[in-house]
């Protein structure tokens, strides 16, 4: 099948997926997303779910990135080593059906003192470097459940870091004595920035999370103890990620809501950040890799 013609391009993550019919051009003719990610599809069902796709959106040739190649996925894709770029993930996607279906492998930091891995991020970073969206060197951030900070090097992911930020604020958010108070949505404002201040000061984050909690019990209630706390967890996140930035460029890829919540606290750092929708870039990272395959 010529790839020319239009294909399917799958962001398959552990709890959503998202896909996307791409005309010849680039262009999305017919997209959907649904909440059948990684977690809800059974290890026999994949062949079923591949099939369901096209039978939404044509039969055309598949490129699929995220956790569907995961050791829980459709077919596990051993992961690329850094340094990756383009060429390196394009020579790495695993054929589940020659020529008309395929995964995208994800990147490995294979380092004794600090390994790390990802699945996903990486499309959306070559993506945004191809299209012209960010320079090919410089930090690159993708906020979210865990957070990746990108070391670009002409194009390739040199080095990278993940944190469980977002992770860690829903579990207190649906999980700790907190809960109570950190309801309703984060905005950037005073709360949000004087705990992101206090992050980047170093301040304990244990002993300041308790102190939420101290706040209540005292009739002392902040404002917005959303704010804080989410301020006070990006502040500390930003102090781990900026230890990879050797200058340049600062670029914030994902959810345009988290990328705000980010470059408000980068320009708190002294570091404004350019922000790329992740879709856009995502979508231009799997235009590349499926005109290179």
């Amino acid at each position: 099948m010529n790839w020319r013609d239009g294909y399917i391009a799958v962001d398959w993550g552990t709890t959503n997926r998202r896909a996307y019919l791409v005309d010849g051009d680039g262009g999305v003719t017919s997209n959907f997303a649904d909440d059948r990610g990684l977690l809800a599809v059974p290890a026999d069902a994949f062949d079923a779910e591949i099939a369901e796709i096209r039978v939404r959106l044509g039969d055309r040739p598949m490129l699929l990135a995220g956790m569907v190649g995961s050791k829980g996925g459709w077919h596990e894709v051993p992961y690329v080593r850094c340094p990756a770029g383009p060429a390196e993930l394009a020579k790495g996607i695993l054929w589940a059906e020659p020529g008309r279906t395929g995964i995208v492998p994800g990147v490995a930091q294979r380092d004794a003192n600090a390994p790390d891995v990802m699945r996903g991020e990486e499309v959306q970073l070559v993506g945004a470097v191809a299209a012209g969206l960010l320079p090919k060197s410089g930090l690159v951030c993708h906020p979210g459940t865990h957070a990746k900070w990108i070391a670009a090097q002409d194009g390739a992911i040199a080095r990278f870091r993940t944190t469980m930020t977002g992770e860690l604020f829903a579990l207190l958010r649906k999980h700790s004595i907190l809960a109570g108070q950190l309801e309703g949505e984060v905005e950037p404002g005073p709360a949000f920035r004087a705990g992101v201040e206090e992050g980047l000061q170093g301040a304990n984050l244990l002993s300041r999370l308790f102190g939420v909690r101290a706040h209540h019990a005292l009739g002392e209630d902040a404002p917005d103890d959303a704010g804080y706390t989410s301020g006070l967890l990006i502040g500390h996140d930003l102090r781990a990620g900026l230890e990879l930035h050797e200058g340049g460029a600062i670029g914030l890829v994902g959810d345009l809501a988290l990328c705000r919540l980010y470059g408000a606290a980068l320009a708190l750092a002294g570091h404004p950040a350019t922000q790329v929708d992740g879709e856009r870039a995502f979508l231009a990272g799997m235009r590349i890799l499926a005109e290179m395959s």
